[in-house]
């Protein structure tokens, strides 16, 4: 077992993963134990440390999980990086060689304000819509109750699975998950914390807020 235990108990998002980040930004090691006790934390913190090159495995127990990281390799310094989600992203430089790189911000189950049908309606049809961005559309980010529209049966669904059957990455933020009960109910995306948000908005050449 790993020296280094990070007691994240407690933390909200994206606490356990920015810890996890400072430990290996200033220590390097070769193995670390992280605690945590939501889903949405375990599955961060997991895709997280397999970004940076380790090996993560965890148990479960009261309400809590260990997760326990190591065999660090070579792969969460390649040049071609992964980012705090797991996802593989350009640096700045390859990305400044692209004409435009989308991210698209949904906070919402609903666009505008006035009539929610028809703010769903909207958010359907904004949606089967997103294909037209072609090659440009990197990411989508889902929040708050957004996260609905990652779940098998909502109209979105079908159209958001469309695209990320086409290389488009879906976030699905974990706070917002476990906050609506969706976290087992999910059927598209990756789980993700404020940091893979704040990341994939820093990173994009332009960001699309609906």
């Amino acid at each position: 077992m790993s020296d280094i235990v990070l007691d994240c108990k407690g933390l909200p998002c994206p606490q356990p993963v920015l810890q996890c980040k400072q430990c290996i930004d200033n220590d390097h090691p070769s193995s670390l134990s992280v605690v945590v006790d939501n889903e949405a934390a375990r599955e961060n913190v997991i895709r997280f440390l397999e970004s940076k090159g380790y090996q993560a495995i965890f148990t479960s127990g009261d309400q809590q999980w260990r997760i326990v990281a190591s065999g660090k390799s070579a792969s969460g310094d390649q040049a071609l990086s992964a980012d705090a989600c797991g996802c593989e992203v350009m640096s700045q430089a390859q990305l400044q060689a692209l004409e435009q790189k989308i991210t698209v911000f949904v906070p919402s189950d609903v666009i505008g304000k006035g009539d929610d049908v028809l703010g769903g309606k909207l958010l359907v049809n904004f949606v089967a819509t997103l294909p037209e961005l072609g090659d440009e559309l990197w990411r989508i980010v889902l929040v708050n109750a957004a996260v609905r529209l990652s779940v098998p049966g909502h109209p979105c669904f079908n159209g958001l699975k469309i695209l990320e059957d086409a290389g488009v990455t879906i976030l699905v933020c974990g706070t917002c998950l476990d906050h609506f009960g969706l976290l087992k109910d999910k059927g598209l995306g990756q789980t993700t914390n404020m940091l893979d948000v704040v990341t994939s908005m820093q990173l994009a050449s332009k960001v699309i807020h609906v």
